[in-house]
């Protein structure tokens, strides 16, 4: 049977913890780790205050080759430009051992939305 890529988005956010903007800038504010697993070129474009780059298509490839994700335990939220790719990004994590993950609904589209910071910065890790 053949799904279209919004089926299997849907699917992937069944499984896993979703947060709304809101919900994800209280944690980012208690500290926790910030993912992004958008494009280089979109993350240089403008992206959450400390958040790791870290391209969808490698993320589970290199994710272990950061010093901040050694706890597969530690809280992080995880965005990308509107929610779909964090989501099937949290998923694979999900696959790999990371226990504490959460995808941020709407992404940095619903961020921006909400009037909250963007910076851009090009000192960035990934892929």
């Amino acid at each position: 049977m053949t799904i279209t890529p919004q089926q299997l988005v849907a699917e992937a956010k069944a499984q896993i913890r979703e947060t709304d903007v809101a919900g994800a800038a209280k944690l980012l504010n208690e500290g926790v780790l910030c993912l992004d697993v958008r494009e280089p070129a979109e993350y240089e474009a403008g992206s959450l205050p400390g958040a790791i780059n870290l391209p969808r298509g490698v993320v589970e490839f290199r994710i272990g080759e950061h010093p901040a994700f050694a706890d597969k335990s530690r809280p992080v939220v995880v965005y990308c430009k509107t929610g779909g790719r964090s989501a099937l990004a949290v998923l694979n994590l999900q696959r790999i051992g990371f226990t504490s993950l959460v995808s941020m609904s709407g992404g940095v589209e619903a961020w921006g939305q909400q009037g909250l910071p963007l910076v851009k910065d090009t000192t960035r890790y990934g892929g």
